[in-house]
């Protein structure tokens, strides 16, 4: 267990945390709508008093147990259950600052369940009369198994990584229903630090959670005192209430819950699908799918390989390498020149140059001719540039070298010019060859011609 805490810590103090705000919106609006209906779906039992004495964990069969147990449903307990949603909804926001609506219904349905002995199943009748402890865990020290500690670490890195994309995702969400924002690095320190304490007193390692975050933030819990409450809570029903919240009824504890996953899923992101992009449609859709059907990892880890190869698809879609001829409307606002001499060929970079768009600067050398002997690259446009086009770049500069040709680069942007010149490229093509407009770069051109022209008279 401290092993994940450790990479937790290692994590937060890398300052890794700010990642998360790299994963796009829909892939967390679909796992945020995704999470309610498995909400809804893991308390439908509870909620309609089925006779399922264990719900299957896959959600298709599930659903198949559900409709088989449907005709013996409980109706004592519907009806408990269906009260205390209308007691959470109806429940005047006014008095929602002194009892939230959730609490009042618990009180009332556990008060009404318990005196008048109605057939409702509640913590005690279904998990036993120990579901609750008597008291704190006592600490235990931890034994290190040694022999075994290369075998721990891969699935210690995965629930680390699993443990902080849950986490930072709740807070993500947390943000959006607060118009705030939260500190990634400090969450998973936080988090790590708790974590490594926690096996000491046999707990496992946990996550945020957003049905409880979502639930707290319904009720009005707005500020990290929330948490705190919420711990003192739980050790003061550990410690004095036990007796009491054994009598709880399980259907109210689904009604409660059931709300909140109706009001924490983004729903309207449905009726709007059809005016976001195929692409952002399609990575929404397939996170929701795989958050109901199998879980938040696997939804997460699909929803951000398919987000990132869209992604590359659309910069690689919107880079441009065109010829001064084929600019057209692309180049209204583009550097012109006028008198160009044969044999001097001019292209121009629109957008970033990265991996996905290198190949492009390939096409430079199939459309050059014969009689091509200065090819003129204008990448003022470029805004950007990766190490996979900067080696296309060095290829079409020893190609057009091999064949007695010359580059030349006109007005490179910042951050390529700095990546070019650390890496010797710039050096490589000659300081001369580096222009900052295209007039000069026309006037190298001509006189790289007149200097070849001299070497061939001679």
């Amino acid at each position: 267990m401290p092993l994940t805490v450790e990479a937790e810590d290692i994590l937060g103090a890398a300052r890794l945390g700010t990642l998360v705000k790299y994963i796009p919106h829909p892939i967390t609006t679909g796992f945020t709508c995704g999470i309610a209906i498995t909400i809804i779906a893991g308390e439908v039992r509870d909620f309609f008093g089925l006779p399922i004495p264990q719900v299957p964990a896959e959600f298709f069969a599930k659903l198949e147990s559900f409709v088989r147990a449907l005709p013996d449903l409980g109706w004592p307990t519907l009806a408990v259950g269906v009260a205390a949603v209308a007691i959470i909804k109806l429940w005047p926001k006014a008095w929602a600052r002194f009892a939230p609506g959730s609490i009042v219904a618990v009180i009332l349905g556990t008060m009404v369940v318990h005196f008048f002995k109605l057939p409702v199943a509640t913590i005690s009748s279904w998990f036993g009369p120990d579901a609750f402890p008597n008291g704190l865990p006592t600490f235990r020290p931890l034994v290190f198994d040694w022999h075994n500690l290369g075998n721990l670490v891969r699935p210690a890195v995965a629930i680390t990584l699993l443990g902080a994309i849950e986490s930072l995702l709740s807070a993500v969400v947390s943000d959006g229903m607060i118009d705030d924002q939260h500190d990634s690095n400090q969450e998973l320190m936080a988090q790590g630090v708790a974590n490594f304490v926690s096996p000491f007193f046999g707990g496992i390692p946990v996550t945020g959670v957003i049905a409880r975050t979502a639930t707290n933030v319904r009720n009005g819990a707005l500020t990290p005192v929330a948490g705190i409450v919420h711990a003192l809570t739980l050790l003061l029903i550990v410690l004095l209430a036990a007796p009491w919240a054994k009598f709880i009824p399980l259907t109210v504890l689904a009604a409660v819950l059931i709300v909140v996953a109706i009001n924490m899923g983004d729903w309207g992101e449905f009726r709007i699908l059809h005016r976001h992009t195929k692409s952002d449609a399609a990575v929404f859709l397939v996170t929701f799918v795989l958050t109901v059907v199998f879980d938040l990892s696997v939804a997460v880890e699909v929803g951000m390989v398919l987000a990132a190869g869209l992604f590359i698809k659309r910069v690689t879609d919107t880079t441009k390498v065109l010829a001064s001829g084929e600019m057209g409307a692309s180049g209204q606002a583009h550097e012109h020149v006028k008198d160009v001499p044969p044999g001097v060929l001019i292209y121009h970079v629109f957008g970033a140059l990265l991996f996905g768009a290198a190949d492009k600067l390939d096409n430079i050398i199939r459309r050059a001719g014969s009689d091509t002997q200065v090819v003129i690259l204008h990448v003022g446009a470029g805004m950007a540039m990766d190490a996979t086009a900067l080696n296309a770049l060095e290829t079409l500069h020893a190609k057009l070298r091999r064949h007695g040709r010359h580059l030349i680069l006109c007005n490179p942007h910042t951050q390529p010019y700095f990546m070019m010149a650390k890496a010797g490229f710039l050096e490589a093509v000659g300081e001369a060859n580096i222009t900052t407009d295209l007039p000069t770069a026309i006037l190298r051109a001509k006189a790289l011609q007149a200097g070849d022209s001299a070497e061939v008279r001679k």
